[in-house]
């Protein structure tokens, strides 16, 4: 079973997205834990049908780490970023962690990615989940 790890801070909404839509195209296929920088964004996310969640500095750390993939929008390795919830420790265990990071180009952060199209979320959702739908069939496969 392919472990998904969505990291988000704040209200979480961009994690719910991404949780709502992986669990709306694979059911219980996939194991979606939800990682926020505060209990708000874990919340949302488990709201989602993330199947566990865990909250901050430490539970980041952990968990980036013993999982197949890491998704989330592109600030979840700056540190500092989401008005200072995502700490520097954060952003080093998620950037350092093994898992395959599939992030999303938003411009937040004052983090221009050039030559990325700018595209509303729903389409960088849509980009992601056809990633991971590539990534199931590899491990489906073994």
């Amino acid at each position: 079973m392919l472990r998904i790890a969505v990291v988000d801070g704040q209200g979480g909404g961009i994690g719910s997205v991404i949780v709502k839509r992986l669990r709306d195209d694979f059911g219980d296929e996939l194991e979606i834990i939800a990682l926020g920088t505060n209990s708000s964004a874990t919340a949302s996310m488990l709201r989602a049908r993330a199947n566990k969640g865990a909250t901050g500095e430490n539970a980041i750390a952990v968990n980036v780490s013993k999982v197949d993939v890491v998704l989330g929008p592109i600030s979840i390795i700056m540190a500092d970023s989401m008005m200072g919830e995502l700490t520097p420790p954060m952003a080093r265990s998620i950037a350092c962690a093994k898992a395959k990071k599939l992030l999303l180009p938003l411009n937040q952060e004052g983090l221009e990615v050039i030559g990325v199209a700018r595209e509303p979320l729903p389409h960088l959702v849509d980009s992601l989940i056809e990633r991971i739908r590539l990534l199931y069939e590899e491990v489906k496969d073994v």
